[in-house]
């Protein structure tokens, strides 16, 4: 791709660095972004600025949050006897989105993948665990995409449970194998969360 300038090049270069963006698509933003005014612009980095100077992450759950708790720990109206286990933020809010859970979250930030690097120090696991030693948790729901990292790191977290009075659960499979929680429809994933099983069951 021919650039008539270097400082086009460099913006779209940027933009080609994030996930799903190709050049073209790159091209196309950089270039909205130039028909656009200087406060419009302005506005547009104000926001990116604050989000990495200023975004926070739970220090319950580790879901992102403007504050050091967020709101969904800090929730009153939420069952905190029940916590829900999800790879990343994405979950957070595709759960959130289906209206059918009002337990709180434990965020692990990733999934144990070898072929990756990532084990079970990489995530927020041992975090997991200090919340259970109060005997106030009833229910963990394990929520992590139907993939081979997620069935691994299902059966990791299920023997490092074992060892606490908790009722271990997994989310219905109404989701493919492969599925990734963020791109299931709402009703379905809703369904599958009202319909969780012991996991016991898919062991046995």
């Amino acid at each position: 791709m021919h650039f008539s300038s270097r400082l086009l090049e460099q913006a779209v270069d940027e933009f080609g660095r994030l996930p799903g963006i190709g050049k073209k698509t790159a091209l196309r933003l950089v270039l909205h972004l130039l028909k656009q005014s200087n406060s419009d612009v302005s506005r547009f980095t104000h926001s990116l600025d604050q989000l990495k100077e200023q975004i926070r992450y739970c220090k319950t759950c580790f879901n992102i949050s403007d504050h050091e708790i967020c709101e969904i720990c800090t929730s009153v109206k939420r069952d905190h006897a029940t916590i829900c286990v999800v790879e990343d933020t994405r979950d957070v809010m595709a759960i959130e989105n289906t209206n059918q859970y009002q337990g709180v979250y434990h965020v692990l930030g990733g999934l144990i993948s070898p072929m990756d690097g990532v084990g079970p120090s990489d995530l927020k696991i041992e975090a997991l665990m200090d919340r259970l030693k109060n005997g106030e948790v009833r229910e963990i729901i394990l929520a992590l995409s139907a993939t081979m990292e997620g069935d691994t790191t299902i059966f990791y977290l299920y023997r490092k449970l074992k060892g606490f009075e908790v009722q271990i659960s997994t989310i219905a499979r109404g989701i493919a194998f492969g599925g990734e929680l963020e791109y299931v429809d709402e009703i379905t994933l809703g369904r599958s969360i009202a319909t969780r099983v012991p996991y016991e069951r898919n062991i046995g």
